[in-house]
């Protein structure tokens, strides 16, 4: 039968509308195959994390004391949990529990959420390996994130299940071994962090097959010697490459110019050699180049030049020689840093048109010619040193023209001409060294009162005029040296309100009419140089505020007078030299209390009798050219002449005395032998390193147990008493059969404190080694102790305020600046800790223990190593407790630690903290929790802390003033960045020194 028309349509709709209800079934059921895992899923994560954080997590601070049951059973609104937002279903798929002060092992349940893609547990005390079959549960992560742990062991495999994995930071722990060859299977991997662990494996060229890798950071790592792979070049989307202190050896290859996208390229502090490659040039899009500290040789390529985008540029400490070209010079830096290489030649005239120009460093070269006129005019300079060259002419007019320059160091060169008249209103400036040159002509009248201005260095020029009244401007000037010029005139009493200087030079100029009797006031004092001037007139007399002067010159003047008593209660005099004046009377006695280092009267004209101190052929140089001085027997002085009467009645009197006191003296030396056991114990040898009187037994019969006042690990300390009524501590030293390393502790003691002469290093008198072999060394004594035990202690013992504590960091800072700078070679303390700060009854500080002190490049083994670890525990450096490398750096370090235990009053190692953390922990994790909470500002909008938050820290026995508080923000700020963990991060002694005495310093901010 025919279907009709209508019959075919009917039957067409009827299986459209079937197929319609078929495909909405399947629908439906695919919707509810897919979301019930999901709901499962959430459930499930729901449970993990609990058990996580019961088995797996240490929180001794309640951090994650919202993971608790609930209602809901959604761990969404956790803290440090993130879920999908999209589809609503509420899947785990980020964790982030960084900086929470979380412990234990690596926490691999997490990963048993199979939504999870983004894990992040730094900056916090994790532990343990990280290895195992576990691990691979981690293969759907994207992003991985465990830097600033205590994991240990060799890295984690990545198994072929990573391959989505795109950032990968294992940065800041202590793995070590290789790099396994399964970091270079990751094609997803855009971002790998290593440093600063313990690799010492070789950098491995895979590496290269990261062809999404955008920052590559391996630097810090005890790699083996080696080249950089050239297959690095293969990185084309690379933007940072940093792969400082990896121990590279070799040239840089040139397949380098294949890094197209790279912006920041740092291979610094390594040793490196050879030319800087011309395939530089195809760095097209870099920034930043740093390859500062290596030994590189060769002409500056100039296929830099075409590096447009380049604004940082820092190759000092190389051997690169040859000319800084035109092409180079006209790139537009911010920074450019060429010093101590080896180049030559002018100048290019085109680098002061450089509107950019903020830092140029270009000293310890062989630069000559002129500078560019222009300099400084097109842009803000700030830092510009270009000493030890020989740059001629003057010295550019418009250096300060934007106000902006903090730093001019011209010093060691042969400019020539006047101080540009520009520099007189340059009111940002705060460092003037321009010494060595032949500058001439008047200061102009503003510098002298720059209110910024902390060191002014002008010495050996031929500058002429007076020193201007305005010199009382700037009040944080420290040092103030302007010798060997033509200066003339008297020195204005307004010098007297500079009360932070500690150096004044002003020798070999014309000054003349009297020495201020206010200098004296000047109490922070520690070197006052003042010869071959027209001085005259008296010393003044009340110089008892110097109480931190070490040296003190005035001679080849014409003062008169008689040399003030007073002079001899300075405590830390060293250097005396009044030689060639017109001084009279007789020599104080008083001066032979001075533990003098030089000590010279010659040429004036004193009388009377030498005193008996001095009385001695070693000071016979430091007393000749006065004819009327007498000595009983010192040679070429006459004999001082008596009335016959009283010799006449003492020739007659010493026999009878001798007769009468025969018999006591008998019995008196037999006794005195069965006391000691029939033998006295004999000092078979002295040393001497400061003039002072005593004998072998004052100091052998006073070593009782009466008179011990501390015990330590290396022997016991003694006060005693001398017969001259001298205070000393002699520290006895165990037998060697107790400590086969006391013979080196004794003999670093004495070479480094026998010879280092400074007002906070305590002083060693002298040594001796008796016939038992007791090893003693004496020391001044120190009234108050150690600053361990005074900050430690009860509070009667002597409380420490804000005050005093920041004079004693200020004192210890100084200390060893002066090891790290002033000493030649170097010496690092290696054992800074409160316990080896002593302090006088003036609460000043004297650095002490120089057992495990060590001089740089003449005890470093070839690899820079140390024989063995020193130090105490919670002051260690991080890097030289795990690899025995010391340098400067392992000593700020423990400054930095001093500097926390003195704000907050606790011990490194306080059983306060929890587990696993110490006060550089503590404070650190404090700081970062507070500046992120308050957005890095105050409650005033301005960077820097809250009084509030500062009262957290500060030690609870302390009650600060609003201005000791901002002195504690700036102590604290400089101690977070001597205890940085990266050593190169931490500044120099030096700069401390210079930090804490500046009342500037801005608010702490992590590098």
């Amino acid at each position: 039968m025919a279907t009709t028309p209508r019959g075919r349509l009917d039957s067409k709709l009827g299986a459209a509308l079937r197929l319609v209800l078929c495909s909405w079934s399947l629908l439906c059921c695919c919707c509810f195959f897919f979301f019930l895992p999901l709901a499962l899923s959430a459930d499930g994560d729901y449970e993990i994390l609990l058990r996580v954080k019961t088995d797996q997590l240490k929180d001794p601070d309640g951090r994650l004391h919202d993971w608790a049951p609930n209602a809901g059973r959604s761990p969404c609104n956790w803290t440090g949990v993130a879920c999908e937002t999209l589809t609503g279903n509420g899947s785990v798929v980020a964790i982030d529990l960084s900086n929470m002060n979380l412990a234990g092992g690596f926490p691999y349940d997490f990963c048993r959420i199979q939504t999870l893609r983004n894990l992040s547990l730094g900056s916090n005390y994790f532990n343990g390996t990280v290895t195992g079959p576990s691990f691979s549960l981690c293969s759907r992560l994207q992003w991985l994130n465990i830097s600033y742990n205590y994991f240990v062991g060799e890295l984690p495999e990545l198994s072929p299940g990573f391959a989505n994995l795109r950032f990968l930071n294992l940065s800041f722990n202590n793995f070590t071994g290789e790099i396994p060859a399964s970091y270079g299977r990751l094609p997803a991997l855009s971002a790998l962090s290593l440093y600063s662990n313990l690799l010492n494996g070789t950098i491995p060229s895979f590496l290269g097959n990261l062809s999404e890798l955008t920052l590559l950071e391996i630097g810090y790592n005890p790699f083996v010697q080696g080249p950089l792979p050239p297959e690095i070049g293969n990185l084309f989307r690379l933007e940072r490459l940093w792969v400082a202190g990896s121990n590279l050896v070799g040239e840089i290859p040139s397949s380098i110019g294949k890094l197209t996208s790279l912006k920041n390229f740092d291979l610094a502090y390594n040793m490196l050699s050879g030319k800087i490659p011309d395939a530089i040039a195809g760095l097209r899009s870099v920034e930043q180049i740093e390859l500062y500290d290596n030994n590189l040789s060769g002409e500056l390529p100039e296929a830099i030049g075409n590096l447009g985008n380049l604004r940082r540029l820092d190759l000092s400490q190389n051997s690169l020689t040859g000319a800084l070209t035109e092409k180079v010079a006209t790139i537009r830096f911010s920074s450019l840093s060429l010093n101590d290489n080896l180049f030559n030649g002018e100048i290019p005239p085109v680098l002061a048109s450089n509107p950019n120009l903020q830092q140029l460093k270009l000293f310890n070269n062989s630069f000559t010619g002129k500078l560019p006129a222009d300099l400084g005019k097109n842009s803000g300079l700030v830092d510009f040193d270009v000493s030890g060259n020989s740059f001629t002419g003057k010295l550019p007019e418009n250096l300060c023209s934007r106000g902006k320059l903090q730093t001019i160091i011209v010093s060691n060169n042969r400019f020539t001409g006047s101080l540009p008249s520009s520099l007189a209103s340059c009111d940002s400036l705060e460092y003037v060294r321009i010494s060595n040159n032949g500058l001439s002509g008047e200061v102009p009248p503003g510098l002298w009162g720059l209110q910024a201005v902390f060191y002014l260095d002008m010495s050996h020029n031929e500058f002429e005029g007076a020193i201007l009244q305005s010199i009382s401007g700037p009040m944080g000037l420290e040092s103030l040296l302007i010798a060997g010029n033509d200066f003339s005139g008297d020195i204005p009493v307004e010098i007297c309100q500079l009360s932070n200087l500690t150096v004044v030079d002003l020798s070999n100029n014309q000054f003349g009419g009297r020495l201020p009797t206010c200098i004296t006031n000047l109490s922070n004092l520690q070197t006052l140089e003042m010869q071959g001037n027209l001085f005259t007139g008296p010393i003044p007399s009340s110089v008892r505020p110097w109480t931190y002067l070490t040296e003190l010159n005035l001679s080849n003047n014409q003062l008169t007078g008689s040399i003030p008593a007073q002079l001899g209660d300075l405590p830390v005099l060293r250097y005396l030299d009044l030689s060639r004046n017109s001084l009279s009377g007789e020599i104080p006695t008083e001066l032979t209390k001075l533990k003098l280092n030089r000590f010279n009267l010659s040429h004036n004209k004193l009388y009377g009798k030498i005193p008996l101190g001095f009385d001695r052929e070693l000071f016979v140089s430091g007393l000749v050219g006065n004819p009327n001085l007498c000595s009983s027997d010192l040679k070429p002085f006459p004999k001082c002449t008596r009335a016959r009467p009283a010799t006449f009645y003492v020739l007659i009197a010493l026999p009878v005395c001798f007769v009468l006191l025969f018999p006591f003296l008998v019995w008196l030396i037999r006794t005195k032998l069965h006391w000691l056991g029939g033998q006295p114990r004999r000092v078979s040898k002295i040393s001497n390193f400061q003039w002072i009187s005593f004998s072998d037994d004052e100091i052998i019969n006073q070593l009782t147990d009466a008179n011990l006042i501390g015990s330590g690990g290396s022997g016991q300390v003694y006060k005693i008493r001398l017969r001259s009524g001298q205070m000393v501590a002699v520290k006895r030293l165990r037998d060697r059969t107790q400590n086969p390393d006391i013979e080196s502790v004794f003999n670093w003691e004495a070479e480094t404190l026998g010879h280092i002469c400074h007002g906070n290093i305590v002083k060693l008198l002298f040594t001796c080694t008796a016939d038992d072999e007791s090893r003693l060394l004496v020391y001044e004594y120190m009234e108050k102790g150690s600053l361990g035990d005074v900050l430690h202690g009860p509070v009667d013992e002597g409380f420490l305020d804000w005050p005093k504590r920041s004079a004693i960091a200020v004192g210890t800072a100084q200390a060893l600046a002066s090891l790290h700078h002033d000493c030649v070679p170097a010496i690092v303390h290696r054992d800074v800790k409160t316990n080896n700060i002593l302090l006088d009854e003036d609460f000043s500080p004297r650095l002490a223990d120089f057992g495990v002190a060590k001089i740089m490049r003449q005890d470093a083994t070839e690899d820079g190593e140390m024989s063995r670890v020193a130090g105490s525990c919670g002051y260690i450096a991080p890097e030289y407790a795990y690899t025995l490398r010391v340098d400067e750096k392992s000593d700020v370090y423990s400054f930095g630690v001093v500097l926390l235990e003195l704000i907050t009053g606790r011990r490194p190692n306080d059983p306060w903290f929890s587990e696993n953390k110490d006060v550089v922990k503590w404070v650190t994790e404090f700081a970062l929790s507070t500046l992120e909470a308050e957005g890095d500002g105050n409650s005033d909008g301005e960077p820097g802390w809250c009084y509030g938050d500062l009262a957290q820290l500060v030690d609870p026995r302390l009650s600060p003033s609003p201005n000791d508080y901002e002195e504690i923000e700036k102590v604290l700020n400089i101690a977070l960045s001597c205890t940085s963990a990266l050593p190169i991060n931490r500044p120099s002694m030096r700069r401390v020194v210079e930090l804490l005495k500046d009342k500037k310093v801005g608010p702490f901010q992590m590098i």
